[in-house]
């Protein structure tokens, strides 16, 4: 058998076995560090169970709001798959430490004046880096760190995304709330209309007052068909929000009461404190910072020397006469001059650290100054929500009271206006109340690295 036709099927099955081991799905157990290393389980949840991708068949809650958008909105797909690419980079820095090996085959043929030859030619080689002063290692702890960092940029991100649902989703629930109140609004005023004419048509109202009345009655319509047409928005905005077309058509679930506004009353200090050892995007420029640190060691080791390992065997015939050797050596590398490559590597890379490390402190001070505001705004809309609640109540006493004695001819109908009025204002105040204490609830959860489904699942109910 020729020599090509001997050694063929011997590469063939090298390069199939290495073919099939680099395709493996994950040989180094990269994918494993994914789920593990989730500074969230927001994130893991988002990451592990199945996407929801249709409207559910009960009026849409806020838990379904975000699971709709977080799984539907490309920004989520976009970081997760931004961590696998650098997991898989945790790959090829892993890989370093292992041996290559390479085959070779080539057949020729020779020719001169008064002679030709026909030579066949294959190789093996081995070849394996046995020391690089620390540079495999840094460039893996750069790699891990990078990971890191793109973790808790997924988190980071997840819990923006969910905030957001949540402001879209409170915000249609406040515009529905305002057009109920606004509907109630326009029934007051009608009542008001109809107890003005019956007085003027018996004789103990003026016309003055049955045009007031009208006059209320047209701006109360006008009122509700405005908060009709930003109810209508809000639901395009809040569809949007979810990846669904504008026109598709919603029922958003009864908002349920606000819980224990007392047990949000903490110490701000404690709750900075908190935030700075949770919240994902410090997290991520912490881990930035220490893959800047990674990056100076990289750069450092790549002026250092190296040894390497190489060995294999190889088989030679030449017309007819069949020859077989081998090699097996070590390899010292020193970089004697560069042209100051190095130097200015080096250099790069501290200053990279550096700008890692003043991004870090920046972030350090935003988010005390997150924490600090929406304890703030939380704090005024608690003491808001129960203002308003009792605002409601006393407007609501009020109105009665106006129209009953407008109804027994002793109140005017000035003062049964302005009662109404006043009604529909309070309503709209506490209807501003709600949803700002939703919003800087989330808000304050988002700002600590705290936001998860367990804010909703307590307020529906849900185990």
């Amino acid at each position: 058998m020729p020599f090509p036709t001997r050694i063929f099927p011997l590469f063939l099955l090298l390069t199939v076995s290495a073919g099939a081991l680099a395709a493996g799905d994950d040989p180094l157990a990269t994918e494993a560090l994914l789920p593990l290393r989730s500074a969230t389980a927001l994130a893991a949840r988002v990451g592990e169970l199945p996407c929801a991708e249709q409207l559910p068949a009960t009026p849409l809650s806020a838990l379904d709001a975000v699971d709709l958008a977080l799984c539907k909105h490309p920004q989520t797909r976009e970081v997760w798959a931004s961590a696998r690419l650098q997991a898989a980079l945790v790959g090829v820095a892993r890989a370093g430490w292992l041996p290559s090996l390479d085959g070779r085959v080539g057949v020729n043929r020779n020719f001169s004046e008064d002679a030709r030859t026909n030579q066949g030619t294959a190789s093996l080689t081995l070849s394996w880096l046995l020391f690089d002063a620390g540079q495999r290692q840094a460039t893996l702890d750069n790699a891990a760190r990078l990971l890191d960092a793109a973790l808790a940029t997924r988190d980071a991100t997840v819990q923006t995304l969910f905030l957001g649902a949540l402001q879209a989703y409170y915000g249609a629930q406040a515009a529905q709330a305002a057009v109920r109140a606004a509907g109630d609004a326009e029934r007051a005023a009608s009542e008001s209309l109809a107890a003005a004419e019956l007085r003027y048509r018996v004789g103990v109202a003026t016309p003055a007052d049955r045009l007031q009345a009208q006059t209320a009655a047209s701006q109360a319509r006008l009122n509700r068909q405005r908060a009709d047409g930003e109810a209508r928005n809000a639901l395009g905005a809040l569809a949007n929000a979810l990846g669904f077309p504008a026109q598709t058509p919603l029922t958003l679930a009864a908002a349920p009461a606000p819980g224990e506004t007392a047990a949000f009353r903490r110490d701000v200090e404690a709750l900075i404190a908190a935030a700075v050892d949770r919240r994902p995007d410090l997290k991520a420029a912490e881990a930035q910072l220490r893959a800047a640190e990674a990056s100076v060691a990289v750069a450092r080791a790549q002026g250092r020397p190296t040894l390497t390992l190489g060995a294999g065997p190889s088989w030679q015939r030449l017309d007819g006469d069949t020859s077989r050797g081998g090699t097996l050596g070590l390899t010292l590398n020193v970089p004697l001059f560069t042209g100051f490559e190095n130097t200015y590597r080096v250099r790069a890379a501290e200053a990279q650290q550096e700008v890692r490390a003043a991004q870090r402190e920046r972030l350090r001070n935003q988010v005390a100054l997150d924490v600090w505001q929406a304890y703030q705004g939380l704090t005024t809309a608690t003491e808001a929500l129960q203002t308003t609640r009792d605002l409601v109540a006393s407007a609501e006493q009020s109105e009665r009271v106006a129209l009953g004695r407008y109804k027994a001819g002793v109140g005017t109908v000035l003062d049964l206006l302005s009662a109404q009025s006043a009604l529909a204002a309070a309503r709209v105040e506490r209807i501003r109340a709600e949803l700002d204490w939703n919003i800087y609830r989330a808000t304050l959860a988002q700002a600590m690295g705290a936001l998860d489904y367990s804010l909703l699942q307590a307020a529906e109910g849900r185990p």
